[in-house]
C-alpha cells in the first residue's frame, strides 16, 4: 500500500462558470442515513457536537464511548447530549440490528464503488502539488502525497487515495459558488486524520480508522469500516 497523506490542505472548491458534467455521485444507500457510521466503534472526548444519527455494527453499544448514553424506552436507540439525533448499535432491540447490518453492507458497496471507478481524469496530477488549479469535474487519483495549497474549481468529484489522508492543524476546505459537500467523496484506503481545527468538506468513505483531533470538523459524513474517534469535534451533514 502506498503511503499517501495530505500534509497541508487549504482548498477553495468552487463551481462558478463550470458546465462540464462530473462523475455519477456514489450511492450511499441506507448508510447515508447516518452522519457517523463505524463497524468497530465510535468514541468521543466531550464535548463533541454531532448533528444526525450515529451507528455501529457489528459492534455493540459498549463501543459507543464517551457519549453518556440514555437508552430509549423502546430499546431500539439511545440519545446523548452531544448528538442531535439518535445512536444505534447492533445489540439494540429489533429492528435495529437488521437495519444496521444492511447499512454496513451498503457502506462496503459504496466504498467499492468509489474505489473501483476507472479512467480517472488525471493520475498523480502535478505530483500531488496543487496550486490554484482549475479542475474540470471528474475522477482524480493519487498514489503520491497530495498538497493542495490554494484553489480548485470543481462540481462533482471523487478523490481516490491509496494510502492515508492527513489534514494538518488548521487546514481547510472551503466551498463557494454553489458547490455541495454531498458531491465530494474521499475514498481512502488507509487511515484518515484531521488535526486540530482542520475542516473537511465531503463524505469520507474510509477502509480503516478516522480520527478527529481537538476542534477538527467535518461538514458531510464519516463512514468508516473500522473505528471513528472524536476529540471535542463537530460533525454535521451539509
Amino acid at each position: 500500500m502506498f503511503s499517501v497523506g495530505i500534509q497541508t490542505l487549504i482548498a477553495f472548491l468552487m463551481i462558478s462558470g463550470v458546465s462540464a458534467v462530473g462523475p455519477t455521485p456514489i450511492n450511499l444507500r441506507s448508510v447515508g442515513n447516518f452522519t457517523i457510521f463505524a463497524q468497530t466503534g465510535v468514541s468521543t472526548v466531550p464535548s463533541s457536537a454531532i448533528t444526525g444519527n450515529v451507528g455501529v455494527s457489528p459492534s455493540n453499544g459498549a463501543s459507543l464511548t464517551g457519549f453518556s448514553l440514555t437508552l430509549a424506552s423502546t430499546g431500539t436507540s439511545a440519545s446523548s447530549i452531544q448528538v442531535v439525533g439518535s445512536l444505534f448499535a447492533a445489540d439494540f432491540k429489533s429492528p435495529t440490528p437488521s437495519q444496521l447490518t444492511t447499512a454496513a453492507l451498503d457502506l462496503q458497496t459504496a466504498f467499492n464503488d468509489g474505489n473501483s471507478r476507472l479512467f480517472p481524469n488525471s493520475v498523480n496530477l502535478l505530483g500531488g502539488g496543487l496550486t490554484a488549479q482549475t479542475l474540470s469535474p471528474g475522477l482524480y487519483q493519487w498514489t503520491t502525497s497530495v498538497n493542495v495549497i490554494t484553489s480548485l474549481t470543481l462540481t462533482v468529484w471523487i478523490f481516490q487515495v491509496q494510502g492515508n489522508l492527513l489534514f494538518n492543524a488548521g487546514a481547510l476546505t472551503t466551498l463557494a459558488g454553489g458547490a455541495l459537500s454531498k458531491n465530494i467523496f474521499w475514498v481512502i484506503s488507509g487511515s484518515v486524520t484531521l488535526e486540530a481545527a482542520a475542516l473537511l468538506e465531503g463524505v469520507i468513505l474510509g477502509a480503516t480508522n478516522v480520527a478527529l483531533v481537538t476542534g477538527a470538523s467535518v461538514n458531510g459524513r464519516i463512514l468508516a469500516q473500522t473505528a471513528v474517534s472524536l476529540q471535542k469535534s463537530t460533525v454535521k451533514p451539509a
